[in-house]
């Protein structure tokens, strides 16, 4: 297949394993940021081309921090891919997100200190604009996705990102509950601003699995509990993957496509050669 994928979807391995996807081949992605999470998976879905990456790696073997959120964003931007979704878990931080719905979050509070949150650096200065950080347009295919699926769901949320690995402690779960946080996870930041910076459409499916650790008539999150309403809602992320693919029209512009047209700072005639090819794919388009 030498397609450009229409869909890029970063998730749980399972989420490929779809009956009808067709002609599919894996691939190997080199980047200046190492080596991807897994290969990507391509093939074709309702007969437009799409690409799977499991975020965690291949039997979940990477932890939220070790997850190459870089390499995973620039692997898919190589392969062209303009528009991703992100299918993962999160705790909700309101009694209304009960387990087993689906969030689209368009706000985002990153709360993480251990990851690399920009591709730039090393000579170069961009400042990219993530005042609205997840894209409103893709958004918007999802929600008519979900509605079509029949699925529960809440539009708009701020997903507070955490380190982990571990889950909350009560105090800071209700003090996240006091900032008006809405749902918490591990894993959207800083995979939304590098989508960012790489000028791709970026979109959640969260999907709710516990009620974290505030809720004092339900238990504490467990693994078991999250995996569970996971293997649940597989079929419902695949489904909607599929409406997904066929409401995508690939001229549509939305204006991520420029995000860095007025974000890089550095002159031009400051940045080697060594820099210049490092971030050609990002902004070589700006230094011609």
């Amino acid at each position: 297949m030498n397609e450009t994928p229409v869909l890029a979807v970063i998730g749980g391995s399972g989420l490929y394993e779809f009956e009808d996807l067709k002609d599919v081949q894996t691939v190997e992605v080199d980047t200046p940021f190492g080596k991807p999470s897994s290969p990507i998976t391509l093939g074709t879905l309702q007969g437009k081309p799409v690409a799977f990456l499991a975020r965690h790696g291949i039997g979940h073997t990477l932890s939220p921090s070790e997850v190459p959120y870089r390499a995973n964003i620039y692997a898919l931007k190589k392969l062209g891919v303009k528009r991703v979704v992100s299918v993962s878990a999160c705790g909700s931080l309101r009694e209304a997100y009960e387990p087993g719905h689906i969030v689209i979050p368009d706000q985002i509070f990153d709360y993480t200190h251990k990851r690399n949150r920009s591709f730039f650096g090393e000579g170069v200065v961009v400042h990219a604009s993530v005042a609205d950080p997840f894209c409103a347009s893709l958004s918007d295919v999802l929600e008519d996705s979900l509605k079509a699926t029949g699925a529960t769901y809440h539009k708009g949320g701020t997903y507070i990102t955490i380190e982990g690995p571990r889950f909350s402690t009560k105090g800071e779960s209700r003090l996240f509950r006091q900032w008006g946080i809405d749902i918490i996870g591990m894993t959207a930041s800083p995979e939304v601003f590098l989508a960012r910076e790489a000028e791709m459409c970026y979109t959640t499916m969260a999907h709710v699995t516990d009620y974290d650790v505030w809720h004092v008539s339900k238990e504490p999150v467990t693994v078991e509990m999250v995996v569970r309403t996971l293997m649940k809602n597989v079929t419902l992320a695949q489904k909607t993957i599929k409406q997904m693919v066929t409401r995508i029209d690939p001229e549509e512009a939305c204006g991520c496509e420029n995000t860095l047209e007025n974000a890089l700072i550095t002159n031009p005639d400051h940045i080697n050669q060594e820099a210049r090819a490092r971030f050609d794919l990002l902004i070589g388009k700006y230094l011609k």
